[in-house]
């Protein structure tokens, strides 16, 4: 619950820095959050990280 906040709070921030400053690469951050929060996530299950990551890609096929 608090990531969704914390991951909306970024992503604001970003977006008013990249149009007052003009730099489009602002609108990154908030894809890289999100990116580190979804390897936090994985790395957070019990198993070895390569076996839960192949675990995630079996599921969808």
């Amino acid at each position: 619950m608090y990531t969704v906040g914390l991951l909306a709070i970024v992503t604001v921030i970003s977006v008013v820095l990249a149009l007052n400053k003009r730099k489009p690469v602002f609108f990154a951050v908030p894809i890289m959050a999100l990116l580190t929060i979804g390897i936090i996530k994985i790395a957070l299950v019990p198993l070895p990280f390569w076996e839960t990551v192949q675990f995630i890609f079996n599921l969808s096929g």
